[in-house]
Protein backbone atom coordinates (compact mmCIF):
# COMPACT_ATOMS: atom_id res chain seq x y z
CA UNK A 1 0.00 0.00 0.00
CA UNK A 2 1.89 2.87 -0.73
CA UNK A 3 2.27 6.04 1.60
CA UNK A 4 -1.02 8.21 0.68
CA UNK A 5 -0.45 11.34 2.96
CA UNK A 6 0.95 13.41 0.34
CA UNK A 7 -1.96 12.74 -1.64
CA UNK A 8 -4.20 13.55 1.36
CA UNK A 9 -2.50 16.92 2.20
CA UNK A 10 -2.91 17.68 -1.71
CA UNK A 11 -6.61 16.97 -1.83
CA UNK A 12 -7.13 18.75 1.27
CA UNK A 13 -5.51 22.04 -0.69
CA UNK A 14 -8.55 21.92 -2.40
CA UNK A 15 -11.03 21.10 0.46
CA UNK A 16 -11.60 17.84 -0.54
CA UNK A 17 -11.37 14.96 2.46
CA UNK A 18 -11.64 11.30 1.32
CA UNK A 19 -12.84 8.53 3.40
CA UNK A 20 -11.33 5.25 3.56
CA UNK A 21 -13.24 3.43 0.78
CA UNK A 22 -11.95 6.66 -1.63
CA UNK A 23 -8.74 6.38 -0.67
CA UNK A 24 -8.43 2.38 -1.56
CA UNK A 25 -10.34 3.37 -4.68
CA UNK A 26 -7.15 5.89 -5.96
CA UNK A 27 -5.34 2.96 -4.56
CA UNK A 28 -6.73 0.57 -6.85
CA UNK A 29 -6.96 2.70 -9.88
CA UNK A 30 -2.86 3.33 -9.84
CA UNK A 31 -2.19 -0.29 -9.35
CA UNK A 32 -4.72 -1.22 -12.37
CA UNK A 33 -3.29 1.44 -14.43
CA UNK A 34 0.48 0.49 -13.94
CA UNK A 35 -0.08 -3.03 -14.62
CA UNK A 36 -1.99 -2.38 -17.86
CA UNK A 37 0.98 0.21 -18.83
CA UNK A 38 3.26 -2.84 -19.23
CA UNK A 39 1.42 -3.45 -21.89
CA UNK A 40 -0.13 -0.60 -23.76
CA UNK A 41 0.65 3.05 -23.88
CA UNK A 42 -1.42 4.96 -21.30
CA UNK A 43 0.75 7.12 -19.25
CA UNK A 44 4.43 7.90 -19.35
CA UNK A 45 4.06 8.77 -15.69
CA UNK A 46 3.99 5.49 -13.94
CA UNK A 47 5.57 6.76 -10.40
CA UNK A 48 3.36 6.63 -7.75
CA UNK A 49 4.28 10.29 -6.56
CA UNK A 50 3.80 11.48 -9.72
CA UNK A 51 0.65 9.76 -10.62
CA UNK A 52 -0.68 11.51 -7.26
CA UNK A 53 0.26 15.08 -8.63
CA UNK A 54 -0.01 15.09 -12.36
CA UNK A 55 -3.04 13.06 -12.90
CA UNK A 56 -4.81 12.19 -9.56
CA UNK A 57 -4.68 16.07 -8.00
CA UNK A 58 -5.08 17.41 -11.71
CA UNK A 59 -7.93 15.80 -12.55
CA UNK A 60 -9.48 17.31 -9.19
CA UNK A 61 -8.38 20.67 -9.72
CA UNK A 62 -11.76 21.31 -11.44
CA UNK A 63 -13.21 22.46 -8.02
CA UNK A 64 -10.51 25.61 -8.14
CA UNK A 65 -13.25 27.50 -10.76
CA UNK A 66 -16.29 25.00 -9.95
CA UNK A 67 -16.63 25.00 -6.27
CA UNK A 68 -20.22 24.00 -6.75
CA UNK A 69 -19.07 20.90 -7.26
CA UNK A 70 -18.02 20.39 -3.31
CA UNK A 71 -21.56 20.70 -2.40
CA UNK A 72 -23.11 17.41 -2.66
CA UNK A 73 -26.48 17.36 -3.04
CA UNK A 74 -26.18 20.11 -5.98
CA UNK A 75 -24.57 16.94 -7.96
CA UNK A 76 -27.91 14.78 -8.33
CA UNK A 77 -28.70 14.53 -11.67
CA UNK A 78 -25.66 16.60 -13.38
CA UNK A 79 -23.79 14.67 -16.01
CA UNK A 80 -20.63 15.41 -17.02
CA UNK A 81 -18.95 14.50 -20.39
CA UNK A 82 -14.85 13.77 -20.22
CA UNK A 83 -14.02 14.13 -23.78
CA UNK A 84 -10.76 12.32 -24.87
CA UNK A 85 -10.03 10.88 -21.78
CA UNK A 86 -7.18 8.81 -22.21
CA UNK A 87 -6.39 6.79 -19.27
CA UNK A 88 -9.53 8.13 -17.37
CA UNK A 89 -8.23 11.73 -17.05
CA UNK A 90 -9.93 13.44 -15.23
CA UNK A 91 -13.39 11.80 -15.04
CA UNK A 92 -12.21 8.62 -12.91
CA UNK A 93 -10.42 11.09 -10.05
CA UNK A 94 -13.78 13.15 -10.30
CA UNK A 95 -15.94 10.12 -10.12
CA UNK A 96 -14.28 9.10 -7.30
CA UNK A 97 -14.57 12.42 -5.30
CA UNK A 98 -18.12 12.88 -6.36
CA UNK A 99 -20.06 10.09 -6.75
CA UNK A 100 -22.85 11.71 -7.80
CA UNK A 101 -22.29 12.94 -10.69
CA UNK A 102 -23.60 11.01 -13.61
CA UNK A 103 -20.18 10.30 -15.88
CA UNK A 104 -19.48 9.41 -19.41
CA UNK A 105 -15.69 8.60 -20.42
CA UNK A 106 -15.53 9.05 -24.78
CA UNK A 107 -12.41 8.07 -26.66
CA UNK A 108 -11.34 7.17 -30.13
CA UNK A 109 -9.23 4.20 -29.33
CA UNK A 110 -11.08 0.77 -28.22
CA UNK A 111 -8.37 -0.40 -25.80
CA UNK A 112 -8.16 2.48 -23.62
CA UNK A 113 -12.27 1.64 -23.40
CA UNK A 114 -11.18 -1.84 -22.45
CA UNK A 115 -8.69 -0.37 -19.71
CA UNK A 116 -11.66 2.12 -18.44
CA UNK A 117 -14.55 -1.21 -18.46
CA UNK A 118 -11.74 -2.66 -15.70
CA UNK A 119 -11.38 0.14 -13.68
CA UNK A 120 -14.67 1.16 -13.47
CA UNK A 121 -15.66 -2.77 -12.87
CA UNK A 122 -13.17 -3.19 -9.94
CA UNK A 123 -13.44 -0.33 -8.25
CA UNK A 124 -17.59 -0.64 -8.21
CA UNK A 125 -18.18 2.47 -9.58
CA UNK A 126 -21.79 3.42 -10.53
CA UNK A 127 -23.43 5.70 -13.08
CA UNK A 128 -20.09 5.67 -15.48
CA UNK A 129 -19.77 4.23 -18.64
CA UNK A 130 -16.71 4.33 -21.36
CA UNK A 131 -17.42 4.95 -24.71
CA UNK A 132 -15.55 4.57 -28.11
CA UNK A 133 -16.75 6.99 -30.07
CA UNK A 134 -14.98 10.01 -32.19
CA UNK A 135 -16.61 13.08 -31.08
CA UNK A 136 -17.46 14.32 -34.26
CA UNK A 137 -19.46 11.47 -35.02
CA UNK A 138 -21.02 10.95 -31.85
CA UNK A 139 -22.16 15.28 -31.10
CA UNK A 140 -24.79 14.69 -33.88
CA UNK A 141 -26.92 11.54 -32.12
CA UNK A 142 -29.94 13.38 -30.39
CA UNK A 143 -29.00 11.15 -27.28
CA UNK A 144 -25.36 13.09 -26.94
CA UNK A 145 -25.71 16.75 -28.14
CA UNK A 146 -26.51 19.40 -25.62
CA UNK A 147 -27.48 16.38 -23.13
CA UNK A 148 -24.74 17.92 -20.53
CA UNK A 149 -24.54 20.04 -17.57
CA UNK A 150 -20.49 19.88 -17.99
CA UNK A 151 -18.01 18.82 -20.39
CA UNK A 152 -14.01 18.30 -19.57
CA UNK A 153 -11.20 17.51 -21.04
CA UNK A 154 -7.49 17.40 -20.64
CA UNK A 155 -6.63 16.79 -24.61
CA UNK A 156 -3.63 18.43 -25.99
CA UNK A 157 -5.58 20.72 -28.82
CA UNK A 158 -5.55 23.83 -28.83
CA UNK A 159 -8.48 25.95 -27.44
CA UNK A 160 -10.10 26.56 -30.35
CA UNK A 161 -10.28 23.07 -32.14
CA UNK A 162 -11.73 21.67 -28.53
CA UNK A 163 -13.81 24.09 -28.25
CA UNK A 164 -15.66 22.33 -31.87
CA UNK A 165 -15.26 19.28 -30.24
CA UNK A 166 -16.81 19.81 -26.89
CA UNK A 167 -19.37 22.95 -27.11
CA UNK A 168 -21.83 20.71 -29.30
CA UNK A 169 -22.31 18.47 -26.06
CA UNK A 170 -22.60 20.72 -23.68
CA UNK A 171 -26.69 21.83 -23.16
CA UNK A 172 -27.45 25.86 -22.54
CA UNK A 173 -26.47 26.98 -19.28
CA UNK A 174 -23.92 24.13 -18.87
CA UNK A 175 -20.29 24.64 -19.10
CA UNK A 176 -17.08 23.39 -21.19
CA UNK A 177 -14.13 23.26 -19.06
CA UNK A 178 -10.53 22.77 -20.50
CA UNK A 179 -7.53 21.25 -18.49
CA UNK A 180 -4.67 23.73 -19.96
CA UNK A 181 -0.95 23.48 -18.72
CA UNK A 182 0.24 27.28 -18.28
CA UNK A 183 -1.13 30.01 -19.24
CA UNK A 184 -3.44 30.42 -21.38
CA UNK A 185 -4.71 34.60 -22.76
CA UNK A 186 -2.94 33.77 -26.05
CA UNK A 187 -5.22 30.85 -26.79
CA UNK A 188 -7.95 32.49 -25.48
CA UNK A 189 -7.50 35.09 -27.47
CA UNK A 190 -6.80 33.25 -30.49
CA UNK A 191 -10.44 30.78 -29.75
CA UNK A 192 -12.44 33.63 -28.96
CA UNK A 193 -14.21 33.69 -32.29
CA UNK A 194 -14.55 29.76 -32.10
CA UNK A 195 -16.22 29.62 -28.76
CA UNK A 196 -18.62 32.93 -29.71
CA UNK A 197 -19.46 30.92 -33.07
CA UNK A 198 -20.21 27.64 -30.90
CA UNK A 199 -22.37 29.37 -28.41
CA UNK A 200 -20.37 29.91 -25.67
CA UNK A 201 -19.09 32.77 -23.78
CA UNK A 202 -16.16 32.37 -21.23
CA UNK A 203 -17.05 33.17 -17.85
CA UNK A 204 -13.49 33.47 -16.14
CA UNK A 205 -9.99 31.53 -16.17
CA UNK A 206 -7.94 30.31 -13.34
CA UNK A 207 -4.29 29.64 -13.22
CA UNK A 208 -2.40 27.95 -10.48
CA UNK A 209 0.01 25.65 -8.99
CA UNK A 210 -0.46 22.32 -8.52
CA UNK A 211 -0.44 21.21 -4.77
CA UNK A 212 3.47 19.86 -3.41
CA UNK A 213 4.54 21.07 -7.03
CA UNK A 214 5.86 23.91 -9.09
CA UNK A 215 3.42 23.13 -12.03
CA UNK A 216 0.88 25.69 -13.10
CA UNK A 217 -2.53 24.28 -14.35
CA UNK A 218 -4.69 26.89 -16.15
CA UNK A 219 -8.75 26.31 -16.25
CA UNK A 220 -11.09 27.87 -18.41
CA UNK A 221 -15.02 28.24 -17.54
CA UNK A 222 -16.88 28.25 -20.72
CA UNK A 223 -20.74 28.42 -19.91
CA UNK A 224 -22.80 27.69 -23.18
CA UNK A 225 -25.39 30.42 -23.38
CA UNK A 226 -26.58 29.74 -26.93
CA UNK A 227 -27.89 26.39 -29.12
CA UNK A 228 -24.50 25.11 -31.30
CA UNK A 229 -25.57 25.47 -35.07
CA UNK A 230 -26.27 22.01 -36.60
CA UNK A 231 -23.39 22.30 -38.84
CA UNK A 232 -21.17 21.93 -35.99
CA UNK A 233 -18.59 19.94 -35.62
CA UNK A 234 -17.42 19.96 -38.81
CA UNK A 235 -16.40 16.20 -40.02
CA UNK A 236 -12.99 14.83 -41.70
CA UNK A 237 -11.06 15.90 -38.80
CA UNK A 238 -11.42 19.82 -39.20
CA UNK A 239 -11.38 21.05 -35.97
CA UNK A 240 -7.85 19.92 -35.64
CA UNK A 241 -6.79 20.62 -38.81
CA UNK A 242 -8.59 23.92 -39.73
CA UNK A 243 -9.73 25.25 -36.45
CA UNK A 244 -12.36 28.37 -36.56
CA UNK A 245 -10.54 31.71 -37.14
CA UNK A 246 -12.56 35.04 -37.57
CA UNK A 247 -11.89 36.00 -41.32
Amino acid sequence: MANQDRFIEGLAQFDIVCTDIQLKQFQQYYEILTKWNQVMNLTAITEYEEVVTKHFLDSVSLVKILPDLLDQQKNHGKKLLDLGTGAGFPGIPLKIIFPDISITLMDSLNKRIQFLQEVILSLGLKEIVAVHARAEEVAKREDYREQFDLCVSRAVARLNSLAELCLPFVKKGGFFIPYKAAKISEELQEASFAISQLGGKVKKSKTFLLPNSDMERSLVLIEKVKMTSSFYPRSGGKPLKAPLQNK
